[in-house]
């Protein structure tokens, strides 16, 4: 799944006036890489993407080999309405007001329906800022699978959710059940490993120690993404992932990560070489473990 989203400075407060979005003329190339290897794409697009028509006419581009999608993704600080005040909590959509929530979400899907002729059907929050209405808003819009919640990580430091207690698996949840929620693959490694999110959290309160552990192979938290995930950590959570019995793997990155300087992942040339060569090795990891790739359709229909 790619966060198909504005460029802006990672390192900067979040500003409603950032909606700059020329990396996304190099999602043709990277589509094309990554058909080339049997991969279908979900593109989880939100309000500056959806309403920028040279952007818009690439997805439907993307789209067009019929196994690739088009899902949503809340950057609430770019979605109209803007009625909200600009303050860290409010960049967590979970945290506005219901009818708020409510009214950006119609304004996204609206756009998104628009741009690629079909609304989308999987959802995912903006800074994975889900929140206790989100979920009925997606069920009463027609959405049928989330993706917001990243498992094993906490923001409410942040006064953002805390998904310490959510692992890879993916469940129902929401109104009558009516939604697959399926979280942001992360899993533990190393030898302490069972002491997951209790351990990580406490590793948390002394100085350096998630370093130590990680360092002595006793405890990582690695999330399925090229984005500042070593290549080998990646592959020994593939293999405890599925040694766990995760049936689904859920890998991600952002879009402007295919073009150098936009995110502090892929700063040069060589680095957007890295990212490649991470996948290289990934999916060819996958394919011998028997793994295959799964379109937003194949989900559905798994799910049903």
């Amino acid at each position: 799944m790619v966060d198909t989203e504005e460029e802006f400075d990672w390192n900067a407060p979040l500003d409603s006036l950032n909606r700059s979005v020329t990396a996304i003329a190099a999602l043709p190339a990277a589509h094309q890489w990554f058909a080339a290897r049997g991969v279908p794409m979900t593109y989880l697009v939100d309000h500056p993407v959806a309403t920028d028509p040279a952007s818009a006419d690439i997805l439907r581009g993307v789209i067009a080999d019929g196994r690739s999608a088009i899902g949503s993704q809340l950057h609430p600080w770019v979605n109209p309405p803007l009625d909200e005040q600009m303050v860290p909590r409010n960049t967590f959509v979970g945290n506005l007001p219901d009818a708020l929530q409510a009214a950006k979400l119609d304004v996204l899907t609206d756009a998104i329906t628009a741009a690629v002729g079909m609304p989308p059907r999987i959802f995912r929050a903006g800074r994975y800022g889900i929140g206790p209405a989100t979920l009925q808003l997606l069920a009463d819009r027609g959405y049928r699978i989330d993706s917001s919640m990243r498992s094993v990580y906490d923001y409410s430091a942040e006064e953002g959710p805390d998904f310490s207690a959510i692992g890879s698996h993916a469940f129902r949840c929401g109104p009558a059940a009516s939604i697959v929620e399926l979280p942001l693959s992360t899993v533990f490694t190393g030898c302490a490993r069972r002491g997951g999110a209790r351990l990580y959290r406490a590793l948390g309160r002394l100085p350096r120690a998630r370093g130590v552990f990680s360092r002595l192979g006793l405890l990582s938290r690695v999330a399925l993404t090229p984005e500042d995930m070593p290549l080998a950590d990646a592959l020994e959570a593939i293999a405890v992932a599925i040694g766990e019995g995760v049936r689904v793997l859920n890998f991600a990155f952002h879009s402007p990560s295919l073009v150098p300087g936009h995110t502090p992942y892929v700063r040069d040339a060589a680095d957007l070489a890295a990212f490649y060569h991470w996948w290289d090795v990934v999916l060819h990891d996958l394919d011998r473990r028997g793994v295959r790739p799964a379109s937003l359709d194949d989900l559905i229909t798994a799910s049903s």
